[in-house]
């Protein structure tokens, strides 16, 4: 018999923005491909914008996003929402869901009949999709990522409004225990609360032998055209050019460090400011950005480098973490939320604070490390997908099950 979900997060990858949300995908891929008796439809709301010039920066990408697409044989639907400038915070989760309800709608209308939707991302996500959920009368989940947790709740009036989905939803998943504890902490009830981690894919992920990574080196330097990494040690920093991923403290750690050159994988509306900044220092010779990188690209990358460093104020389970892992590169990683809970051993990586000299200090520890490139790999095939999937296609099935009987 045949489960049908419909996932519903603006965090999903579209024709504008290949890599936005491509978590919340890939844990879905995975799942359709460990259990075939699941179909899935996919609804990304996208905010209305009427410009595509690339002078609106961000918002620009909105205006590319298509009604409808197919990624990966999956059907995706993108509904538009007005989003307010300064006072759309309280309102969006409300416009947000009028998208999502006729979305729904229109779903049903063609014959799919829904057994739950799997929701991602409480507000405005989540919010949304409890209201249009609750007027269809379809159960739902809803599973915690980072800053809905541990940044948004901060606010009263959307944490009031999140923990209404805590009581409403089917069952509430989170990708790390620290996330879990939280929302435990804001009122989620224990029972219904599942840490269910992310994964890695392994095969896109592949590692690279000590012999391999030198010909990589090498290989990038002849796509980049510019003579950059000879023997230094290559540093690798990915992620949205914005504060809290702290890419300005990596960039600041490139004073004290030799030998050294630095990689930073991204797009974001700091760009200039942090380009402001590797000026400044005098750095332009030990800092490339690479700009937004597909996944596999970045594989080449994270095969290349030595190390990743990733310096965030706040993640709850960060994916480019395992990812550099499973191609043989340990990490340098800020001691935060979640991430503690995936640099768990030598093998991994260090753990240090979040400022520039003890980002520096554990580079210089990691890049003395005693273990090899294939350690690392081998401590990051402990996180599989498969574990995941099934553990969420029994809350699937348990929640369909209660539906049918009730």
């Amino acid at each position: 018999m045949s489960l049908n979900i419909v996932t519903i997060s603006s965090l999903y990858p579209n024709a504008g923005d290949f890599k936005h949300g491509v978590f919340v995908e890939t844990r879905l891929r995975n799942l359709l491909e460990t259990h075939s008796d699941v179909n899935a439809i996919v609804i990304a709301p996208v905010p209305w914008f009427p410009f595509k010039h690339k002078i609106f920066g961000e918002y620009a990408k909105y205006a590319n996003v298509p009604s409808h697409e197919v990624r990966h044989g999956i059907h995706i639907y993108h509904p538009k929402y007005l989003v307010i400038p300064k006072i759309g915070m309280l309102l969006t989760p409300k416009l947000m869901a009028r998208g999502i309800k006729r979305q729904l709608k229109a779903i049903i209308d063609s014959g799919f009949q829904i057994d739950l939707i799997d929701g991602h991302y409480f507000y405005p996500d989540g919010v949304a999709i409890a209201k249009a959920a609750s007027e269809l009368n379809i159960p739902f989940t809803c599973t915690a990522r980072g800053t809905d947790i541990n940044l948004i709740p901060k606010m009263e009036k959307p944490r009031a409004l999140i923990q209404q989905v805590f009581g409403q939803a089917a069952h509430l998943m989170a990708v790390c225990s620290a996330l879990k504890d939280e929302m435990q902490r804001l009122g989620a009830a224990e029972e219904k609360t599942t840490v269910l981690r992310n994964g890695v894919d392994l095969k896109l992920f592949k590692p690279s032998t000590e012999t391999q990574q030198t010909q990589l080196k090498q290989q990038l330097e002849q796509q980049l055209k510019q003579q950059l990494i000879g023997d230094k040690k290559l540093l690798l920093s990915v992620g949205w050019l914005i504060e809290r991923k702290g890419h300005y403290l990596v960039i600041e750690a490139m004073r004290s460090l030799e030998n050294c050159h630095l990689m930073i994988a991204g797009d974001g509306p700091d760009k200039k400011a942090l380009e402001k900044q590797v000026d400044k220092l005098n750095l332009k010779d030990k800092v490339t950005f690479l700009g937004a990188l597909p996944q596999s690209a970045l594989a080449d990358y994270y095969r290349a480098a030595d190390a990743l460093v990733l310096a965030s104020s706040r993640e709850g389970w960060a994916n480019v973490l395992l990812e550099a892992m499973a191609c043989g590169t340990p990490v340098v990683a800020a001691n935060i939320w979640g991430t503690p809970e995936v640099v768990a051993a030598e093998e991994a990586g260090v753990l240090v604070d979040r400022e520039a000299k003890s980002i520096a200090q554990g580079i210089e520890k990691v890049l003395q490390k005693s273990y090899t490139r294939a350690d690392t790999r081998a401590y990051a095939e402990q996180f599989s997908w498969l574990e995941t999937s099934n553990r969420q296609y029994q809350i699937f099935s348990a929640i369909k099950q209660s539906k049918s009987e009730s």
